[in-house]
């Protein structure tokens, strides 16, 4: 496969990744990896992939593709390849919590010779570390460091850099316990995207709903929570982000919590671990939570309000509405109603169902 053939199927496998067709587009990647002699094509195909296996959670993928890239770098003998794929390198091992081997990469790459990508992806290095002082909870380092990715972003006017180090100020914040400025920095992610992220991927806005939905649970502005949730949720739900949508289930599970409702979210915390024990493959776990699962259905007395039969089947699919009420989606969607059958509120928003 020559260059031009090269690029051509790098494109294509990136607009089928843009179109929701993943798995179609890490075929077309895979084929290149395979077939392709051109290395800077090898080095790009890469990265896609490190990308892709990032956002469907696939953390041990994604760093398999990094060490690939870092002997690709290598045989290019390019310092600019070279600090991209260490930047990959820390990230990979950033989503896999081995936050101490993420400082060093980061630290690799801050040590590397000046290079034309270092104004570019300086403030994304810095990003990754203070994601990582975080994880550790060495909050003056990280705080630090996500300030030097700020001025990296507004120096080099990369508001997606910008959206990105705002929603990583929330969680750190909201760790730190002041609520208020753990509301303030998603809100301000909230606002990058509207104004500048009409060519940005759904994952910005995504990723933005979900920390705000954090904040107002801490605040106990819980109507905001869900509504908030609820977006991310939809988001990650079209587009297959499994890390999210596993985030999105644990704030929907305290939102229910501060309301009082703990029933419903030990319902979802062992639907949620259902789900994670099968990805796994961990059989007597996967078993125990299926257990207690029915065994919480049969407590709590749930019945759809629609159709009056158990909720909890397996081949059910159940939506929860935000006035906490639970129906089988297939009821909801047949029902035609934009209010909540059971309270008559009017909280199924268009397109919610």
């Amino acid at each position: 496969m020559g260059q031009d053939q090269t690029k051509q199927q790098i494109e294509k496998g990136l607009q089928l990744y843009q179109s929701n067709q993943t798995e179609k587009a890490l075929r077309v990647w895979m084929k290149v990896l395979e077939k392709s002699a051109d290395l800077v094509g090898r080095f790009r195909v890469l990265g896609c992939l490190v990308t892709a296996h990032s956002e469907m959670g696939r953390y041990k993928e994604m760093l398999k593709f990094a060490v690939v890239q870092i002997d690709t770098a290598r045989e290019l003998e390019d310092a600019d390849f070279l600090l991209e794929s260490y930047l990959n390198l820390a990230r990979s091992n950033e989503k896999l919590c081995e936050f101490h081997k993420t400082i060093s990469y980061c630290k690799t790459c801050l040590g590397l010779p000046g290079t034309r990508a270092s104004a570019q992806l300086g403030g994304q290095v810095s990003l990754s570390m203070g994601n990582a002082f975080l994880g550790l909870s060495l909050f003056q380092k990280a705080l630090e460091s996500f300030e030097k990715a700020l001025r990296y972003a507004h120096n080099n006017d990369d508001t997606m850099l910008e959206c990105r180090v705002c929603c990583s100020l929330g969680s750190f914040y909201a760790q730190v316990k002041d609520y208020e400025k753990a509301l303030f920095f998603p809100c301000k992610a909230a606002e990058l995207v509207s104004d500048y992220g009409k060519g940005w991927s759904l994952k910005y806005r995504a990723m933005s709903q979900y920390h705000m939905a954090v904040a107002y649970r801490l605040l106990g502005h819980l109507g905001s929570a869900m509504e908030c949730c609820e977006e991310s949720m939809k988001i990650a739900l079209q587009h297959g982000d499994r890390p999210l949508q596993a985030l999105c289930l644990l704030c929907f599970a305290d939102i229910h919590r501060s309301r009082g409702d703990l029933e419903l979210s030990q319902l979802k915390l062992h639907c949620l671990s259902e789900g994670i024990c099968r990805s796994k493959g961990l059989q007597r776990e996967l078993r125990a939570h299926v257990v207690r699962f029915h065994e919480c259905v049969e407590e709590t007395e749930l019945y759809c309000g629609l159709c009056g039969e158990s909720i909890g089947e397996k081949n059910s699919r159940l939506q929860a509405l935000p006035c906490s009420h639970i129906f089988h989606l297939r009821c909801l969607q047949n029902n035609g109603t934009r209010s909540c059958p059971n309270c008559r509120r009017s909280s199924m928003k268009p397109g919610f169902v």
